[in-house]
Order: structure tokens, then sequence, then C-alpha cells
């Protein structure tokens, strides 16, 4: 799935009202930003229209939204923080309906090369119903170009990331990516369908259920398929193997045979725990003091549960890496929140670190690892959008993608 879309550099935005799909998705802590990663990451574009003359309306959504609009998840943090990154102000227009009057009028008095910055998208209630209609065309009534940056919301049909775009194109307008979308679809599409081989994919996290298929297509692209983290256990427990009362998916237990027979039939080496770290209960808090032990796979005791990789199987994994060209990681090999139990994790990350391989990182709770554990520098790239990097590694089209011209 290579990008023959067109991007900020294709298009011409001088005297233009730019409408710019970001992901400011941020975590907040009392209305302060703990992690600024997400509006780091959409400077480029934004400094390029700027600097090309746009009139550039900046939007996102910000959390979940479930009790309506509130103050909580408004984005005025993300404006201040934004002002100091661009250092310029962001004109914030506050109003909770989005495109209102106010938004209307702030697009109006824009000169070239300032920025507005929209309410909360969510704000407006379900963007991704039939009141959607109603909402990309407002929002692109406020602008004549359209450029999508938010590849962590790429892989849902949203007015605000693919419904805008009818509207742009139906007035004559372009549709195209920004910076990020270009490298998030250039790394994990060239690693999917065209990696430099030796290819090891990892793929680690709690369930099994949650990485079907992907596993499934990893399996039929890589040379090497890694299984840890929670759903390790289901397939060892397909093996025949007691696992005690680790997590265990099984209604999956005939798709992880299914599976293992696959990679045997592909000439595929499918790689799963040798040994385990267990404990008498999952930790609580989730980053307490724990007691662990570290026992062979055919060892696991009946009423003891498994929480992260064992040191010979962080060895094999960190060893696979080594001859390795292209790697791409999703998912940690065990409860990385607690500090005894974030060596596998660990093991896993340094191990990329120290390759020449690109490293991709899928997203999710592997990008918050690689960043906490500090090998972030390190990774070719890290990917943005967690649901979104899975759903392409599963081979499917995301409609924030495919949404924009081709060129």
């Amino acid at each position: 799935m290579g990008l023959n879309k067109k991007s900020v550099d294709d298009i011409n935005v001088k005297g233009k009202r730019v409408l710019v799909r970001c992901d400011f998705n941020v975590p907040l802590k009392n209305g302060e930003i703990t992690d600024e990663t997400r509006i780091v990451a959409a400077l480029p574009t934004i400094n390029k229209l700027i600097a090309d003359g746009g009139k550039v309306i900046l939007c996102s959504h910000l959390g979940k939204v479930k009790n309506g609009p509130n103050e909580g998840e408004s984005l005025a943090p993300v404006a201040k923080r934004l002002s100091e990154k661009l250092g310029k102000e962001v004109n914030f227009v506050a109003d909770y309906n989005v495109t209102g009057e106010a938004a209307t009028k702030a697009v109006e008095a824009m000169g070239e090369g300032d920025v507005v910055l929209l309410q909360n998208t969510r704000f407006r209630g379900a963007e991704e119903t039939k009141n959607g209609e109603a909402f990309s065309k407002e929002l692109a009534d406020l602008a004549d170009v359209y450029v999508c940056d938010a590849f962590g919301s790429s892989h849902r049909a949203h007015a605000s990331v693919a419904g805008v775009t009818k509207c742009i194109s139906e007035k004559g307008g372009e549709n195209a990516v920004g910076y990020l979308m270009q490298k998030e679809i250039d790394f994990l599409g060239n690693a999917v369908e065209n990696p430099v081989r030796p290819f090891v994919a990892i793929l680690g996290g709690a369930k099994v259920a949650d990485k079907l298929n992907v596993i499934n297509n990893l399996l039929e692209k890589c040379d090497t398929l890694i299984i840890g983290g929670g759903m390790a256990y289901t397939f060892l427990k397909a093996r025949g193997l007691e696992v005690g009362n680790s997590l265990v998916d099984n209604e999956k237990l005939d798709y992880c045979k299914e599976m293992m027979t696959k990679a045997v039939t592909l000439g595929k080496k499918l790689l799963l725990p040798v040994d385990t770290c267990v404990a008498d209960h999952f930790p609580d808090p989730i980053d307490g003091p724990i007691e662990i032990q570290v026992v062979g796979v055919d060892e696991i005791p009946a009423d003891k549960e498994g929480l992260d990789i064992g040191t010979e199987t962080a060895k094999l994994y960190a060893e696979a890496v080594k001859s390795a060209k292209t790697v791409v990681w999703n998912g940690p090999m065990g409860v990385f929140e607690n500090p005894t139990l974030a060596a596998g994790t660990i093991a896993v990350a340094k191990a990329l670190a120290e390759t020449d391989a690109t490293t991709i990182i899928g997203g999710g709770d592997s990008a918050a690892a690689v960043n906490q554990l500090g090998f972030a520098d390190k990774m070719s790239h890290i990917s943005t959008g967690g649901g979104a990097s899975l759903e392409f590694l599963e081979g499917k089209e995301l409609p924030g993608v495919v949404a924009a011209d081709d060129k």
C-alpha cells in the first residue's frame, strides 16, 4: 500500500483556507498536557502551510467525550502549547458547536500564515453518524483545501477524517495528506508490502482476539513471527501445555493451532516463549511490588499466572532480531507498567535499539513502552496510531488514507 496520494508538497495553499485534521488527542492531568509527542509530530505540516501563506485552520478530537462537551476535554491547553511551539498566536475558537458563528468569524478575519484551532470535534456529538453529514459540510464550508495529518484517527470514517473530503471535492478543492501521514504510510506500507528481508514481526499484548487478522496477515509477509505478552499463553495452551491461571482465550485455541500449522506450511518461524515469569496474582496496584519466579513453559504451576516472558525467551527473541533487516513490533511482552515485569519488554526494546534494521513500532502500548523506557530515539519510526497501525498491519484500507486525492 504505497502512498500515491497528494501531499502538502503537491498543493498550492497561498491565500487559501486550509483545514488540517490533526491528532491532538494528548493526555491531560489537571488541565496540563503530560505528553506533547502528538503536538510536536504535527508541527512540520503546520509550519509548511504557514510558510506557504495558507490560512491554517486546525481541528482534532480529544478524549472520548461520553457525557457531552466539558472544559476537561476542551482543546484550550493544546492551543496554548501550540502557540508556544509555533512562536505565534493560535486563535482558539472555544465554541462547543465547533463550526458555528464564532468559527466562521475567526476564519473570515484570518490573514496569510494565521492559525486558528477549532474546539474538540467530538463536542458535536457522534461525528460518525448521520449527523456527521451536516458536520462534514460545515467543516468544508470553512475551507478551500483539506489536509489529513491524523494517522491515529485515519481508520475511522468520521466527518472530520473522511466525510469532509467529499464536500471539499464537490466544491473543487483538493484533499492531501500531511507529512506525518505520509511518513506513517511510507514506513508501515513498505514494511508490510515491500520489506527488506529478513523481516521479523513481534506481536505482544493481552488478547489474541485483538490481533487475529494481524497474525494471519503478517505470517504471510514476514520470515519470523515472535509472539509474547498475554496472548502467548493461548498459543502455549493450544500446544497442550499447562498455563495455570495465565490469561487464556479458550475460544481462540483452534485458531492458534491453525496459525502454528500455517507457519510450518509456509516455512516461517513462529517463536513462542520457552520460559516465563509467574506470580500468585496480577500486581495491584499495577506498579506495586510483586514476587515472581522464572519457570520453563512446561513447568507453570496450576495456581500461578504468567505475567512476562522469561530470561531465556528474552535472549531467544533478541537473537532473532539481530539478523533482521526489517522489524515491526506491536504490543509489550508483559505487564511493562510494573518495574519487576518490564524486563521482557526492555530486552526486546534494547535488541531493536542495537540492530541496524529498520525498526517500526506499531503505536499503542509498544510505543508507550519504548517512550517510557528511553529507547524512542533509537527506533526508525514510532507510529502515532495504535488502532490505525494495527488495521494497516492487517492489510485493511484506512478511510482517512483512501479519502485523500491521488497524485
